[in-house]
């Protein structure tokens, strides 16, 4: 099988390359391609003749988009819209990789792949156009939405916890912003698992349960060893930043267990990555 994935050097990128060993593939990132450029990305993707393109390519710096709302759009929206029409003209399968900040946060139980997105921030707003063009131009799609992904090398939330213990001493952390920490190489492994299926369609693939993110920072400082570091947990108004994310959005994976694809314990995720 051939396959093109954008925004191959981030932490997703990197976690299917050794999943798809023995395919064909072609990674696309920056700074050699852009997904902006409509006719360099169409050009990559349709000379590749790909059977399917991963998109994981996307500007996720949430306060970022916040405070530069037309970059957000241009890679977010525009960006997955340029990979579309290519898959389109190539006739490609897509799997388009989206975000839990579709939702805003009101719903009082994990949210399903059938529940009305309505997103509340710039980076869920230009996600939400990235799957409207995607399903405006395709047929065989996957649109998989994820939350809270993290893995060795990247900029997460657990690299940032464990930077700033050593730094500070302290930490403060928001304890009513509720989610679901994924591992990338488990979404890895759920992703390459589902293009199998050809079974087209919304899923959600979280690694199981729910937590704040005050939960995740105790966890993370006791499993690397700082678990003497205090953390207080604090409302989310008391921390100022661009963005607005949902207060809980955590997903409940409906469509892909029922292909029997299914994510381990947010909790032995996070140990797996700890004891690599």
């Amino acid at each position: 099988m051939r396959i093109f994935i954008t925004g191959c050097n981030g932490q997703l990128g990197r976690s299917l390359a050794p999943l798809l060993e023995g395919e064909i593939l072609c990674g696309a990132d920056l700074p050699d391609y852009d997904i902006t450029d409509a006719q360099a990305i169409r050009r990559a993707i349709v000379e590749f003749a790909p059977h399917v393109v991963i998109h994981a390519g996307a500007f996720t710096n949430v306060d970022a988009c916040e405070t530069d709302p037309d970059t957000a759009y241009r890679v977010n929206a525009l960006g997955t819209h340029n990979v579309a029409l290519a898959c389109l003209e190539c006739g490609a399968e897509m799997v388009h990789i989206s975000t839990n900040e579709v939702f805003d946060g009101t719903k009082d139980a994990p949210y399903l792949e059938f529940d009305t997105p309505n997103p509340i921030n710039t980076y869920g707003r230009t996600k939400w156009a990235g799957e409207q063009c995607v399903q405006r131009f395709l047929h065989r799609y996957y649109i998989v939405r994820t939350a809270w992904l993290y893995a060795r090398g990247g900029n997460n939330f657990v690299a940032k916890i464990i930077k700033a213990a050593d730094e500070r001493g302290a930490l403060s952390v928001v304890s009513d912003e509720f989610g679901s920490p994924t591992y990338a190489p488990d979404l890895a492994e759920a992703i390459v698992k589902l293009i199998q299926t050809h079974h087209y369609g919304v899923y959600h693939f979280v690694n199981e349960g729910v937590c704040s993110r005050y939960e995740w920072a105790v966890r993370i400082l006791e499993l690397s060893g700082r678990g003497h570091v205090p953390v207080k947990p604090i409302h989310a108004s008391e921390w100022k930043r661009p963005s607005n994310p949902p207060r809980y959005a955590p997903l409940r994976n409906f469509c892909g267990a029922a292909l029997g694809i299914t994510l381990r314990p947010w909790q032995e995720a996070l140990a797996a990555y700890f004891a690599e």
